[in-house]
């Protein structure tokens, strides 16, 4: 439940509350002074500050504690209470962030009302933040190929440290997932992930959604980058940023500090930078749409994320998990692949990467048969079967060629698909193709396919 900070200048009558409170179930804690009751936040933020707001023999009033908490302890709730009070006080406490204001001599029962209300409130952000951290599915990285195993021992390297790091890479390749791996295998694992999504926030209230509001009216409302405060704040697309916001991050990842829109305090932050891009920045650099300086300052460390086309050996991996994770979440179909549908997912291409994947497993259990095996015919994309068996549906240009030249275009082509199906191993695809290892390198030569290293993984192209 957390406890109650009650700061009073004279000890009666923080004893007389504190013992109250005890009677009710409250754990409490005591300060006479402001320096005490700031060594005490210090030391532990309370679950409620009931607060004094005239302190004699201190250095601080009840206001410019206030100010100071919620400053640096937002979610904190402040109860003020004062034998001085007036309706100025009353006022200029609420628009500092006070929950409310109370008068001495206080009536017990007024007060145990406010307090069981405040505590409420903070019980309540507190297990709103809860469920907003425990729907964040663990980031699961999932692959053998010899390309995911480069991309996740790169990820593993930076875990451990506070570098920025910039993941590049095609839309849908699951930049947003390495980050969040990032997140969940580092120190800052507690921590909140807040995701900033540069594209869908309007130019005009970018500054208000980061850095948040300070008004009469409303108080104190947080932004994104004070709710990542000791967790991971992720930059999504960063590219599509504001020129004018821009500038403005940049002063806070020098500053590590900010101004919310309306306010005049400091902000200070501590937090981790992870942002990813599918565009080419020094491009952008060149246009005049994006800070050179803010680049530099993101991309300490650059990590490309592959996308499926590079590492077609996960596609079958992937597509089961796909398949298991829609039947825990929507109650779909459990199915498993059958052997030409993994081939044929190996095959096709992947211009929307592991997200076209996923709506591609989710279409095939909607709209497939409820049980059996996935079969290649249930895949999107393809020619219904002839009614004659035997015959193969031949595309336009192949068949206006003659035989000969037909018949070369076919095996360069299905040759590559199947060595690139394999990640570039060779015994593999022999096996596969029904040929011995040597024969297929003589024809893999004859047809002018080379195979090379890229990214971590051997992958076929047509020589030069």
């Amino acid at each position: 439940m957390g406890d109650i900070l009650i700061t009073d200048d004279e000890r009666d009558i923080r004893e007389l509350i504190s013992d109250i409170l005890q009677d009710e179930g409250y754990a409490t804690r005591l300060a006479g002074t402001s320096d005490q009751c700031m060594d005490e936040i210090a030391n532990e933020p309370p679950a409620l500050l009931i607060l004094d707001i005239w302190l004699k023999d201190s250095r601080m009033d009840g206001i410019d504690i206030l100010k100071a908490v919620k400053r640096d302890h937002p979610d904190v709730p402040i109860i003020i209470i004062s034998g001085h009070g007036n309706i100025e006080i009353a006022v200029a406490a609420i628009k500092q962030g006070a929950y409310d204001f109370i008068e001495k001599p206080f009536n017990i029962d007024q007060l145990l009302v406010v307090i069981r209300r405040a505590m409420e409130a903070s019980r309540l952000r507190r297990e709103n933040v809860e469920l907003k951290r425990g729907e964040q599915a663990p980031a699961e990285m999932l692959g053998d190929s010899a390309t995911f195993r480069s991309l996740r021992a790169a990820l593993d390297k930076v875990t451990k440290s506070n570098g920025r790091v910039m993941l590049s890479g095609a839309p849908g390749s699951g930049k947003e997932m390495a980050a969040r791996y990032i997140h969940q295998n580092s120190t800052r694992a507690k921590g909140p992930f807040v995701t900033v999504n540069s594209i869908s926030i309007e130019p005009e209230r970018m500054e208000e959604v980061l850095f948040g509001r300070e008004s009469p009216e409303k108080g104190i409302e947080k932004g994104l980058l004070e709710q990542a405060h000791t967790g991971v704040i992720y930059f999504d697309e960063v590219a599509d940023m504001p020129p004018g916001t821009q500038a403005k991050i940049l002063r806070v990842l020098v500053d590590q500090s900010f101004q919310r829109v309306g306010g005049t305090e400091k902000v200070k932050v501590d937090l981790r930078v992870i942002s990813s891009t599918n565009r080419d920045l020094p491009a952008a650099i060149a246009a005049g749409t994006f800070r050179q300086e803010l680049y530099h300052r993101l991309n300490v460390v650059p990590i490309a994320v592959p996308g499926l086309e590079e590492r077609r050996e996960d596609i079958p991996l992937l597509a089961e998990h796909f398949v298991e994770e829609l039947n825990r979440s929507q109650g779909l179909p459990l199915r498993k692949l059958g052997e030409d549908a993994r081939a044929l997912l190996q095959t096709m291409l992947w211009p929307g990467n592991v997200r076209q994947l996923k709506n591609v497993m989710e279409r095939v259990l909607i709209l497939g048969e409820s049980a059996g095996d996935i079969t290649a015919r249930e895949l999107p994309g393809l020619e219904e079967p002839s009614e004659e068996e035997g015959r193969v549906v031949l595309s336009g240009g192949l068949a206006t060629l003659p035989l000969r030249e037909a018949r070369e275009l076919f095996e360069r082509e299905y040759l590559l698909t199947q060595i690139n199906r394999f990640g570039g191993n060779i015994s593999r695809t022999a096996a596969f193709v029904g040929m011995e290892r040597s024969a297929l390198h003589r024809k893999l030569k004859s047809l002018g396919v080379v195979t090379s290293t890229k990214a971590g993984a051997r992958v076929a192209h047509l020589e030069d």
